[in-house]
């Protein structure tokens, strides 16, 4: 049977969207989109740094809240400020893939989110993609720069709404994390299960910069591909990612995260935790060394917990300088026995017991998540994981 590629089915979805207004309150929302948001990271109710929310085609809301912080629609941006168009596609090629050059083609929107020289932004930006249209491509372009000695803190949630089913979203984004400063970049997906999703990423870290990735995929939509890539640049740079995946039946979920330790003293650690319930899951990791007094570590482990399901762990180190130190682990396997024998002896049923092991092999700790999220979250492991030790 052939496999279903999207580049060859591009057709089947539509550019066409129904125009949405600006709103000056997401309380202006319908309460079925709210609710799709909060699980995506945007609540109203707790602290944040800006918010953004763009939907389908048009940003329906963009505010800016704290001193040190820029937020806005890219296309606003480019305009506003000249000097943006040396970081508009200078770090993704355009001609990658045809998801690139779909975003280059369209130029459909994005946002713009700049931390100022020194800021310390106590609170997260809030930023979301939002599917309204059933069977809509969405192309995006973002554009995140953290300037020098400032910490940015973004949480970026992608969703669809209560009548999608399907469609295929595409989001470019260029980082820019300048000297010594630190960005946090958490994403969160709750896609429909018919979604096709391909986040293109590329990053790059100056001198004693720190960049941090969280990604979380517990709702699986039909077909994710994502491979983001950083550059360590400056000396004593580092990168971090944490990936936790979840992929039920008939979904596939090909990830994986690349980091070129290019500075001295640069440090980078991969981590991915995947729980298959039937689904197909990819996890890979590319770290490539190229300086002196490297130091990284790539580590893939899974949990398949279906005969349906496969998971294929695919760390790769590549060392480029005799003066490194880089390592890897992979394991894939199922519950441990002893582990689900040991709780069940203290009163837990079976069932209840291993829910309790995929739990705590999924569960994350995120900076800055809002509580009303990370609750969603810790629900939504809970669920997957008692349905998925059935």
């Amino acid at each position: 049977m052939k496999e279903y590629r999207v580049e060859e089915h591009l057709g089947d979805f539509t550019s066409e969207a129904p125009h949405h207004d600006e709103i000056k309150d997401l309380s202006a929302l319908a309460d079925a989109d709210r609710k799709r948001l909060l699980r995506a990271g945007i609540d109203k109710k707790q602290p944040a740094a800006g918010t953004f929310v763009h939907s389908d085609h048009n940003t329906v809301y963009c505010n800016s809240r704290l001193k040190g912080v820029e937020l806005a629609p890219i296309s606003y941006a480019l305009f506003k400020h000249e000097w943006l168009r040396d970081y508009y596609w200078k770090i993704m090629d355009r001609d990658k893939d045809a998801f690139t050059e779909l975003a280059a083609e369209r130029k459909e929107g994005g946002y713009y989110i700049r931390s100022e020289k020194g800021a310390k932004v106590n609170y997260p930006v809030q930023a979301c993609m939002y599917l309204e249209t059933n069977a809509l491509a969405q192309d995006v372009h973002n554009i995140v720069i953290a300037e020098e000695g400032s910490e940015l803190n973004i949480i970026s949630g992608c969703a669809s709404g209560p009548n999608v089913s399907s469609g295929l979203h595409v989001g470019v984004s260029e980082m820019y994390v300048k000297k010594g400063a630190t960005l946090s970049f958490t994403m969160v997906h709750d896609w429909a299960e018919e979604m096709a999703v391909r986040p293109r990423t590329t990053v790059v870290v100056e001198e004693g910069g720190r960049y941090i990735s969280n990604y979380v995929c517990l709702k699986p939509a039909k077909d994710l591909q994502m491979y983001p890539t950083v550059y360590l640049n400056g000396p004593g740079s580092a990168a971090t990612f944490n990936t936790v995946l979840m992929a039920g039946p008939g979904s596939k979920m090909d990830t994986g995260s690349r980091v070129y330790l290019r500075g001295a003293g640069t440090r980078a650690e991969i981590v991915s935790r995947s729980v298959s319930t039937g689904g197909t899951i990819y996890a890979r990791g590319h770290l490539i060394g190229e300086a002196s007094g490297v130091k990284a570590h790539l580590e893939c482990n899974g949990l398949l917990l279906s005969d349906n399901g496969v998971i294929l762990a695919v760390p790769e180190l590549e060392a480029r300088h005799r003066d490194l130190e880089m390592s890897h682990e992979a394991a894939v396997g199922k519950i441990n026995q002893e582990e689900t024998e040991y709780l069940m002896a203290r009163g837990l049923s079976e069932a209840k017991a291993q829910s309790l092991i995929v739990k705590g092999f999924l569960s994350l700790d995120i900076l800055g998540l809002p509580e009303a999220l990370k609750s969603d979250i810790d629900r939504i492991i809970e669920e997957s994981a008692a349905a998925g030790a059935m």
